[in-house]
């Protein structure tokens, strides 16, 4: 297929690579060489960027759009995108720690994580994959149906693999012994061979009920923590793998619904 003129790069001239000198030469004189021309990196990030798995809803979010200046934010929010924008500038995605942002519904925990694997992406060349945590144990569950033409093996590959993991919601489903193994061999992998993860949850980041032989009248009123959810030994993992980030304030959609009819 011929490019049109108008879609042919003009540095590279639709070749893929342009040329450059050398460092330390005068530019009429010095040696020149080749290197992959911008436009193929920024159609490789594009690439990467489909395949990152990130929902429509979720499409529009990135950490400059990330609102929290207006009237009433808790100074938490400012914070934890100073904290995002950092990560985002600085990850090792082979080696540092991820995050694990925790906050209730509505205070932006999506949007931040969202707006960080975007940056990785785009600005740095870096695979990430955003997963429902709902949505993956889904996945897993349809595979050992013998119809489909799955494997879990298929399913968990890219989990394992990226470079960094958004897991999202973590805990929204009921646990069961099933659902506390696949959390298990999901963040064990990926901290055995030292890849970056990032988690959000709504749940507290409190041991669970039985800790400490809490009656179940008072864990019942206390609410359910992440140590209820996903269980102490992987709690305790979390902290070795992620460094905590904790949002607090109002629900950001109740805001903007309330400002809209005023």
């Amino acid at each position: 297929m011929i490019k049109a003129p108008a879609d042919v790069c003009p540095l590279c001239e639709g070749t893929g690579w342009k040329q450059v000198v050398a460092p330390g030469t005068p530019p009429a004189a010095g040696e020149r060489r080749v290197t992959r021309c911008d436009c193929q990196i920024r159609a490789r990030s594009q690439s990467v960027l489909v395949s990152a798995r990130i929902p429509r809803r979720y499409e529009h979010c990135e950490l400059a759009n990330y609102d929290t200046d207006f009237p009433g934010a808790h100074p938490s929010l400012a914070e934890a995108h100073f904290v995002a924008s950092n990560f985002a500038k600085k990850c090792d995605p082979r080696g540092d720690k991820g995050l694990l942002i925790i906050g209730k519904i509505g205070t932006g925990k999506t949007h931040l994580a969202v707006g960080i694997i975007k940056e990785l992406i785009l600005r740095r060349g870096i695979s990430c994959l955003f997963y429902d945590y709902r949505e993956l144990l889904k996945q897993i569950q349809n595979s050992y149906n013998a119809a489909v033409q799955t494997t879990e093996l298929d399913v968990l590959r890219p989990v394992f693999e990226t470079d960094v993991l958004v897991l999202d919601e973590l805990g929204a489903v009921k646990p069961t012994e099933w659902v506390w193994d696949t959390v298990s061999l999901i963040l064990n992998t990926r901290y055995n061979d030292n890849r970056t993860t990032i988690i959000t949850t709504n749940f507290d980041d409190q041991p669970a009920a039985a800790i400490g032989n809490m009656s179940p009248a008072k864990a019942a009123v206390r609410g359910e923590t992440l140590g209820d959810r996903i269980g102490e030994r992987m709690r305790s993992r979390l902290h070795e793998m992620c460094r905590i980030v904790t949002l607090e304030g109002a629900d950001f959609r109740q805001k903007f619904r309330s400002a809209s009819f005023r």
